[in-house]
């Protein structure tokens, strides 16, 4: 089973402000709340995440190799983050706006240990609402 979210957000902001945050592995990976550290490099594409997460048969944190596959700047990234528990896609699009922007976002979760797409199934959603409250915060916009 594969775990599908999409979720688009209005922002009255500049494009480019939210590019700064959503071309940041860093400020990616902070908004995500299993995420319980990261490595990122330095101005680079590369991010390493080492997730907790509560289900049976994972007692220990998972590092997922992140990076970035695609980036048009100012207005899309796609990242890749993989590790022997599971593949993670995501995408972000900024289209400009009268008002500001608004900025797609595509998440795909297909996990290789039994829990992890049933927990991403439930929680997915909530994580996109994370990333959501952390941009908002970023940028200075009150939800």
């Amino acid at each position: 089973m594969t775990v599908r979210v999409e979720r688009t957000f209005d922002l009255p902001v500049p494009p480019e402000e939210v590019w700064e945050f959503i071309a940041d592995p860093k400020r990616r990976a902070e908004a995500i709340s299993v995420v319980a550290d990261y490595d990122a490099e330095a101005g680079g594409r590369k991010a390493t995440w080492h997730i907790e997460l509560p289900i049976p048969f994972v007692n220990r944190t998972i590092p997922v190799e992140t990076e970035d596959v695609t980036r048009e700047e100012p207005r899309y990234v796609k990242f890749v983050g993989r590790s022997s528990a599971m593949r993670v896609t995501g995408e972000h699009k900024i289209e400009e706006t009268e008002a500001g922007c608004k900025l797609h976002n595509r998440f795909v979760v297909e996990g290789s240990v039994p829990g992890i797409e049933r927990y991403f199934k439930k929680h997915l959603d909530e994580e996109l609402t994370n990333l959501e409250s952390a941009l908002r915060e970023e940028v200075g916009v009150v939800s």
